[in-house]
């Protein structure tokens, strides 16, 4: 599973369409990967939002932690890998086209399509993460 497929993962219920999106087929079980009267893409109901703050915020070590700021905070707090080679593999899997030797400004950014992306996929972004 790719860097923000386990972000997800430790956000989202793993039956959240987001999350089932990420999983390898080959780790599917038979009935999420074909739902029984499952309606077409086009028509399938919008996915459920879900509180990230809420979520995060009941996670060990959040309260200790600047996570709502700091994409390495945030990366700690879901228990995932914050090391520079991590973030600069996370930035390349988001698309980022600076340059990954500036972390400060890489960091910045990272957060910034972490949460963006967050909300496209259905979290509740607290007004205090949003750009």
């Amino acid at each position: 599973m790719s860097i923000f497929g386990n972000i997800l993962a430790k956000i989202f219920p793993p039956s959240h369409p987001a999350v089932v999106a990420q999983t390898p087929p080959a780790a599917k079980t038979q009935a999420e990967a074909t739902p029984a009267g499952s309606a077409p893409a086009s028509m399938a109901p919008p996915a459920p939002s879900v509180d990230i703050e809420a979520v995060i915020a009941a996670m060990p070590g959040a309260s200790n932690l600047n996570w709502k700021t700091s994409i390495v905070d945030l990366l700690k707090v879901l228990g995932l890998e914050s090391s520079l080679e991590s973030r600069k593999d996370l930035a390349q899997e988001l698309g980022y086209t600076g340059s990954t030797q500036d972390s400060a400004a890489m960091n910045v950014w990272l957060h910034k399509e972490v949460v963006a992306k967050l909300a496209a996929n259905g979290g509740k972004v607290p007004g205090s993460m949003k750009p």
